[in-house]
């Protein structure tokens, strides 16, 4: 059996700056931050609380996303499927300056363990790109994906009525990871087992329940 051959010194050089600017810079995003101009979001201390708790989830959840891509981009051999993750990892970084507003908005603060999800992140990113091939690598994104969005789907339902902000942030978020899940399954995702994605599913309970609090 053959081993993939090795990143090269760019590539390693190139995601070990991705991971530096992640989680010790502020991001800037390339689209603007969805807003409700019209509504106004004025919440209670203990809604603002709740709302931050959330955000800084969701906010793991991008340095994550980040780290996912970054290490699918470094270990395939399509050019192609490098250009789409990258392209996957751009949306992804306006999702990151987004939530990152917001937690400043709320008086909020970032998870004190970026460094760990992301590293977490990448070494599964790697792995399932490694062993598995870019099919295998692409339905991992497509299970990632659709997590992703039904969590958010749970975020719309438990925020504060009025955080009409936080709210529109979290609808283009979903409907940008929708897309991500149907662009990977239209490049050739394979359906990955159910013992996989119910890994998935307990790996990210954990991840969510502990940055909700730290």
């Amino acid at each position: 059996m053959k081993l993939p051959s090795p990143p090269s010194v760019d590539q390693i050089c190139q995601a070990a700056d991705v991971a530096l600017r992640t989680i010790f810079t502020r991001p800037h995003a390339s689209r603007s931050c969805p807003t409700v101009p019209e509504q106004q979001s004025e919440l209670t201390a203990a809604e603002k609380a709740h709302a931050g708790a959330l955000m800084r989830v969701n906010h793991v959840g991008e340095v994550c996303a980040q780290a996912l891509y970054t290490a699918q981009a470094m270990v395939t051999k399509s050019p192609a499927l490098r250009r789409h993750f990258e392209h996957a990892a751009a949306e992804e970084t306006d999702h990151l300056a987004w939530t990152r507003q917001r937690l400043d908005e709320l008086d909020a603060r970032p998870s004190v363990l970026n460094p760990l999800w992301y590293a977490g992140a990448f070494g599964l990113g790697a792995l399932a790109g490694q062993l598995g091939g870019d099919r295998w690598s692409l339905g991992f994104v497509v299970e990632t994906e659709n997590q992703v969005a039904a969590h958010l789907q749970s975020h719309l339902d438990s925020l504060p009525a009025n955080d009409h902000a936080s709210k529109a942030i979290v609808v283009q978020m979903k409907d940008d990871e929708e897309l991500h899940s149907r662009q990977a399954q239209q490049a050739g995702a394979l359906d990955l087992p159910a013992p996989v994605k119910t890994l998935m599913t307990m790996a990210a309970k954990v991840m969510t329940t502990v940055a909700h609090r730290i």
